[in-house]
């Protein structure tokens, strides 16, 4: 097993990973900028590295500063988290080639799935389905382009093959919108993504956002651990995430799982992953898998009961994972609500000293968050400052019991999505369940609508 983890992170998930190590009794160590000094997991963690200034370029994602901070402490693993190096390809090699323990997936595996083109390919041969279009990259052939159009059928979606975070992405309604729109795309994805390759696909009207959750080890093992709805989204961001996903019924969860898991084989995948879908009408369409630990791995690990955090640890270590897939059994609803510094109407970031904490609690109620009272939220940050759960026996008790930790929630100093929460939980649309991806985004603009006047 691990003795020490450098945990390349901060915030909440930084906390996470740092309380999974302790359970295992795994030495702790935390690298911060100079913004995150009084963070809770620098306090908490067993040592502590100052990486750099607050910009990210030069803490967070300052590689060489990374690796000095794990020699100089004699960390052994290094655990990204989400976000920031997470699922840089380089990253984990370097840190393989520095001779310590990357704890996630191979560079190559990453470097598979984090180009779209090469993941599509990958999982078409794997037998996982994916959605309808072109095969591989746009040609640069204006005929062809219009041709791979009409197999598809409009409305299509132009994508950076090099994209993510719902970056890169152009939706085309009409054929004589097609070309501009390709060369738009490409100018986009190679100024933010260095990577001018785009593909296109068909854009499903009505979709709801389902993933399937795994676990993978160096052994040829590989589960998975139900699905998740993340459909309550804005702008490509996830606000609401559940589990189980509403009206999956048992026979659709095992065939997609179980395609997924033999993906994972075929690639020989290592660690925790998602595979993210398109779902409509019945089918499951492939858009990307994401080679790390989710932001809402907590609603799967309250219906399973499986620690994800510690999978990750004991497969990066060479151990062979700890259960079958006979072992998973989905046990309640669970329902994960982000908590962000933000105005809960016009979403502008509100970071600060918050002057006053009180977190909910009580049975089937689970917090992970960083923020206390006196701690001041950097400005220089994704504005994440928790993350409130419930698990419930059914989707109506977890809801019921969310109602509750949210009326208990209080965070002075500071504004917080709280009020959004609180009024989509009483939004008999979302609570009938089964939203599309575009739900969120139309109930926004109805209640814009209705402040205005």
């Amino acid at each position: 097993m691990l003795k020490k983890v450098l945990i390349a992170n901060r915030g909440e998930i930084a906390l996470r990973v740092l309380r999974a190590c302790r359970e295992m009794g795994i030495a702790t160590v935390a690298v911060h900028s100079e913004a995150d000094r009084d963070s809770l997991h620098v306090k908490l963690a067993d040592e502590s590295v100052c990486i750099g200034p607050a910009p990210s370029p030069q803490s967070y994602l300052h590689i060489p500063a990374i690796i000095a901070a794990a020699e100089v402490t004699g960390a052994d693993g290094i655990h990204p988290g989400y976000g920031f190096l997470a699922e840089n390809a380089n990253f984990a090699e370097q840190v393989e080639n520095s001779g310590f323990i990357f704890i996630g997936p191979k560079a190559d595996t990453i470097r598979l799935m984090g180009d779209k083109v090469s993941a599509k390919h990958a999982m078409i041969a794997a037998g996982v389905p994916c959605v309808p279009g072109s095969d591989g990259a746009l040609p640069d052939n204006p005929d062809e382009i219009l041709k791979i159009a009409d197999k598809v059928g409009f409305p299509v979606i132009i994508k950076a093959s090099g994209g993510g975070g719902g970056r890169g992405m152009r939706v085309v309604e009409k054929k004589e919108d097609l070309l501009k729109a390709v060369e738009m795309t490409k100018a986009e994805a190679q100024a933010a993504f260095g990577n001018p390759m785009v593909y296109m696909e068909r854009f499903l009207q009505r979709p709801r956002h389902i993933e399937i959750q795994v676990l993978a080890d160096e052994h040829g093992n590989a589960i998975y651990l139900g699905e998740r709805d993340c459909s309550m989204q804005r702008r490509h961001q996830k606000i609401i995430e559940e589990a189980p996903a509403p009206f999956i019924t048992p026979e659709e969860r095992e065939k997609i799982g179980t395609a997924c898991t033999e993906a994972c084989k075929r690639i020989g995948y290592r660690g925790a992953g998602t595979f993210e879908f398109l779902y409509e009408n019945g089918e499951f369409f492939f858009i990307e898998m994401n080679t790390r630990v989710q932001v809402e791995h907590p609603v799967t690990e309250l219906i399973t009961g499986v620690d994800i955090v510690q999978e990750q640890l004991r497969v990066a270590a060479g151990l062979p994972l700890q259960y079958t897939q006979d072992d998973i059994v989905l046990e309640g609803h669970a329902f994960e609500c982000r908590i962000n510094a933000e105005d809960p109407y016009n979403f502008i970031p509100s970071p600060g000293l918050i002057e006053s904490c009180h977190l909910p609690g009580g049975l089937g109620v689970r917090v992970d968050s960083h923020i206390y009272q006196g701690y001041k939220i950097p400005p220089n940050y994704d504005s994440l400052i928790g993350k409130i759960c419930t698990l419930g026996k059914d989707r109506a008790q977890a809801a019921a019991k969310m109602r509750v930790a949210l009326a208990e929630l209080a965070i002075t100093g500071i504004k917080t999505n709280t009020p959004l929460h609180r009024d989509l939980f009483k939004d008999a649309g979302f609570l009938e369940g089964g939203m599309s991806i575009h739900y969120l985004e139309h109930w926004l603009q109805e209640r814009k609508e209705k402040l205005a006047k």
